[in-house]
């Protein structure tokens, strides 16, 4: 019974990500992608080897700069956190493989965010 419930759940939540993920997925540019690469190669081992401690760390960093109205980061620094973030999901299909799908559309999530919508963002937030 407790397998089925696990079950209905996973699938609702599977469900209403991949619908998400639907709606926002968007091309970036081939140079935004290139540096996405660069940084990719550069961190992978590293966020591989990052406690959840250390993710956190980084996950609430990159939202508390984001919304902050006096801070504008760099497209740069602005990939710097959502491939790190998407690198991470490299380690969850190591941990938990059975959840492989949902961690590669997670990782395909954050690879998609765009540093044109970022800055649009930072527009509004100044209105």
């Amino acid at each position: 019974m407790r397998w089925l419930l696990y079950l209905i759940l996973f699938s609702f939540l599977h469900f209403y990500t991949g619908a998400d993920l639907h709606a926002q997925s968007r091309k970036i540019s081939v140079d935004d992608q290139l540096l996405q690469d660069s940084i990719y190669k550069s961190n992978k081992k590293k966020v591989l080897n990052f406690s959840m401690k250390e993710f956190d760390s980084l996950f609430f960093d990159f939202f508390s700069r984001k919304n902050d109205p006096a801070v504008l980061l760099t497209k740069t620094e602005f990939y710097a956190y959502t491939v790190q973030i998407a690198a991470f999901s490299d380690r969850l299909v190591l941990l938990y493989p059975d959840q492989k799908e949902v961690a590669e559309k997670n990782k395909e999530k954050w690879l998609s965010e765009n540093y044109e919508d970022y800055l649009e963002y930072k527009a509004s937030q100044k209105k």
